[in-house]
């Protein structure tokens, strides 16, 4: 890795086409909701319609949620963002980065023995960047992991 690459820290690596995606779709829910509880028959009660916006604002918080991935490097090391989850990592506690042909994501290895799933690198914005985001972390992984062991 050359050392232009390495003075760009910090790096994030995030899903952009899905996430833009994601907002998009979030902000139809709600409108689509909201019309649809004031559009609603008279005969339907408030509570009915304060539901259906309940419903939009719910598939929405969830949209926010699927859009949430990301992946961050800095000088200290790592910061996995996942749908639910957030991990903060040490160069150091990162062994291999690995992105198989059909893997879904980035998985970490972990000087622990366990896996990290890095959801923020996938291949639902393209292939090849994908592949270059997984190279580009493991290239800092062994640069940062091996000064820092």
């Amino acid at each position: 890795m050359s050392t232009a690459t390495a003075a760009a820290l910090p790096v994030t690596w995030a899903p952009r086409r899905n996430r833009a995606v994601l907002y998009t779709l979030c902000v139809v829910m709600v409108v689509l909701f909201s019309v649809l509880a004031v559009a609603l028959p008279e005969s339907w009660q408030f509570n009915d319609r304060a539901m259906m916006v309940g419903s939009g604002l719910l598939f929405a918080a969830v949209g926010l949620m699927l859009a949430r991935p990301k992946v961050v490097a800095d000088e200290a090391g790592l910061t996995v963002v996942n749908f639910v989850r957030s991990r903060r990592l040490s160069w150091a506690e990162v062994v291999r980065v690995n992105f198989k042909a059909g893997d879904p994501w980035v998985m970490l290895d972990l000087a622990d023995g366990t896996a990290l799933a890095a959801v923020g690198i996938q291949p639902g914005g393209g292939r090849e960047q994908a592949i270059a985001a997984a190279r580009a972390l493991r290239d800092l992984v062994e640069q940062r992991g091996a000064a820092r062991a």
